[in-house]
């Protein structure tokens, strides 16, 4: 990712953190690789529903997103109906 860090008045790339939780969410950093300032953190949640594989991101500077993928071959929701 390449962005400004706000104490460090110059572009360049930021390093990905991992963060060593062993809880849900997972999360890491989005750290200036010049100051160590932390620009972003990224927290990620996965869950098995029912049949389904649901993921979820959150950080406040990118935003939240969600998604939800069938563990099946074939997605019933995605099948047409039949009458």
């Amino acid at each position: 990712q390449y962005d400004t860090c706000g104490h460090v008045e110059y572009l360049d790339f930021l390093q990905q953190l991992p963060q060593n939780d062993t809880y849900l969410p997972n999360t890491f950093s989005n750290v200036c690789k010049n100051c160590d300032h932390v620009v972003a953190r990224h927290e990620y949640t996965f869950s098995v529903v029912d049949e389904y594989q649901e993921y979820t991101m959150l950080c406040m500077l990118c935003g939240k997103a969600e998604d939800s993928i069938s563990v099946l071959p074939d997605d019933p929701r995605q099948s047409a109906p039949l009458f």
